[in-house]
């Protein structure tokens, strides 16, 4: 699975709209497995080259930018495409999102989660990593209110990865917030994606 995602990746808008409706039923498939809901009000959405590579198609049907838009859009995404490392480590990468349809509701839990981006952890194999925020900008403002988007990436090692792709392993995503504390133990179809994303670097 390639874990880079370059302009020559990205089809002519006319070319990506014959494929669409094909493409965007693969992509629903790849994403059905890849969604992690955490307490009441945070979804992960893990990524992989799949997924950003439509997020990107997506944002140029709809805003039609032309060649102009490409570098940008892949400057913004492209490192959410999960990387192998020289020395055999590897990530996975997720998107967290605070989904809270009541306006009033949501401005009042995000004035409370400032630094939640600090939080957030995976746990399997007695073993904890805590993810990494990323570093595009600052998601917490001085006031304490958080951004409702969050993208993270989790970097394990190969002895990790080795671990995290036996079966039966149990995987724990968890939240440790002062006002938002709550974990999932991640479902069989959700951690068999994340072994095949790891195992495909192999």
């Amino acid at each position: 699975m390639q874990s880079t995602l370059t302009k020559k990746d990205i089809l002519p808008l006319d070319e990506f709209l014959k494929i669409r409706a094909q493409k965007q039923q693969e992509i629903l498939d790849i994403k059905k497995n890849r969604r992690v809901a955490v307490g009441p009000d945070v979804t992960f959405y893990f990524e992989n080259f799949q997924t950003i590579w439509w997020q990107i198609h997506e944002m140029l049907r709809i805003e039609q930018g032309g060649t102009d838009q490409i570098e940008d859009e892949l400057s913004a995404y492209s490192t959410l495409v999960p990387q192998v490392f020289p020395d055999g480590s590897r990530e996975l990468i997720a998107t967290m999102m605070i989904e809270i349809p009541d306006l009033v509701r949501r401005r009042q839990v995000l004035s409370k989660l400032g630094g939640i981006e600090n939080c957030v952890y995976l746990r399997f194999d007695n073993t904890e990593i805590q993810a990494i925020p990323e570093e595009d900008l600052e998601r917490t403002t001085e006031d304490g209110k958080t951004s409702s988007v969050h993208f993270f990436h989790f970097v394990l090692s190969s002895k990790q990865v080795e671990a995290i792709c036996k079966l039966g392993k149990d995987i724990i995503l968890e939240i440790r917030h002062p006002y938002y504390s709550h974990k999932t133990l991640l479902e069989e179809n959700s951690r068999q994606a994340f072994s095949n994303d790891l195992q495909a670097h192999y």
